[in-house]
């Protein structure tokens, strides 16, 4: 009876989620041929106007702080590799030349940069000056965050806490799993859920990266100098089978497969 029960509301479960779900696919293949379809439960538009929202605070806090946009030769050269990337993307999504893309440097010691739902980006001048990036390797960390917006990771990360959160809050109710219980559940849950496609979100992003920097001109092959510079500035780094992003070994090997598979769009764009 116990074993019945849980099916009818393993069931049950299931069929919630599925009701607010929906498969997508939010870019081309391109040439790297990134073609998975991506379960959604929160519309594009909801979590766009959120990232937008997001960003005001986080270019408000700065400019209080003084640490929006200091160094004008340093935005003019971010800028402006943005641009020929962003004029790129309508190859994985022409919807693109739609957004409203903003580009900020925040002066700040963090190796770090991310592209919002929407178009909105941020690269760290820690990144920048620390690591000594030229330009081809500010391309491969921006195409790498722009690809992130283009496959719309953070709206499928959203749906899949959703999704998640409704499954343990009715298994919960239902079985009477006391707060220990429904701890392990959320564990559970999250290694399962949100770990694997957290490294899958990180491979997509890495693969459409590199043929963003391709198509825009810029040398693909740095994006594995990019990641060799920032694996020396790492204290040590988790298991891959519990860290977000791929092991260093896996994710370098991969690099170099797709700069190869992406350099005659390079070299197109440089003629």
């Amino acid at each position: 009876m116990k074993n019945g029960l849980r099916y009818c509301i393993a069931a049950l479960i299931a069929g919630f989620i599925a009701v607010g779900c929906q498969t997508v696919q939010t870019t081309r293949g391109g040439t790297v041929g990134v073609e998975r379809g991506q379960m959604m439960m929160v519309s594009a538009e909801e979590v766009e106007q959120a990232s937008s929202k997001q960003y005001a605070e986080v270019l408000a806090e700065a400019r209080k702080k003084n640490a929006l946009n200091r160094d004008p030769r340093q935005v003019a050269r971010v800028r402006a590799i943005a641009s020929r990337l962003v004029s790129q993307a309508t190859a994985f999504r022409p919807d693109t030349g739609d957004w409203q893309w903003e580009v900020n440097v925040l002066s700040s010691d963090q190796l770090n940069a991310w592209c919002m739902a929407g178009g909105k980006m941020a690269i760290y001048s820690g990144l920048i000056e620390q690591l000594q990036l030229s330009d081809d390797e500010i391309a491969a960390v921006m195409g790498h965050e722009i690809a992130h917006a283009l496959r719309e990771h953070s709206r499928e990360q959203v749906s899949k806490a959703m999704a998640t959160g409704l499954g343990i809050s009715v298994a919960g109710a239902l079985l009477g799993v006391g707060e220990v219980g429904q701890d392990l559940m959320g564990m559970v849950a999250k290694v399962t859920f949100e770990l694997p496609n957290s490294r899958l979100h990180e491979v997509e992003a890495d693969r459409i990266g590199v043929e963003l920097a391709a198509r825009a001109g810029y040398d693909p092959r740095a994006a594995v100098r990019l990641w060799d510079k920032m694996a020396s500035r790492a204290s040590g780094s988790p298991p891959q089978w519990l860290s977000t992003h791929p092991a260093h070994a896996n994710r370098q090997k991969d690099l170099a497969e797709y700069a190869a598979r992406v350099m005659p769009l390079y070299e197109a764009a440089k003629r």
